[in-house]
């Protein structure tokens, strides 16, 4: 198990999640995302913003992806 913060991964918060791969923790930070939209919290909904443009270029996207995922894979791992 490893574990990223929402701020680690984008968002505008210091929410901790755990997960065993990269994808299970992008889909924790994602659901978190949308929980927090759901409320209104406006920090949250400019973290989303941002991605949302970052989305637009395919490569922009990919870099940041791959960026996170070797963030995510040089992480201790925890127990």
């Amino acid at each position: 198990m490893k574990i990223m913060t929402c701020k680690q991964l984008g968002g505008a918060c210091d929410k901790v999640f755990t997960a065993e791969n990269f994808a299970e923790m992008a889909e924790l930070c994602k659901q978190h995302g949308i929980e927090m939209y759901q409320k209104g919290d406006q920090p949250h909904i400019e973290a989303m913003a941002q991605m949302q443009k970052m989305m637009q270029s395919p490569d922009d996207m990919n870099n940041w992806f791959q960026a996170k995922q070797k963030e995510f894979d040089n992480l201790p791992e925890t127990n």
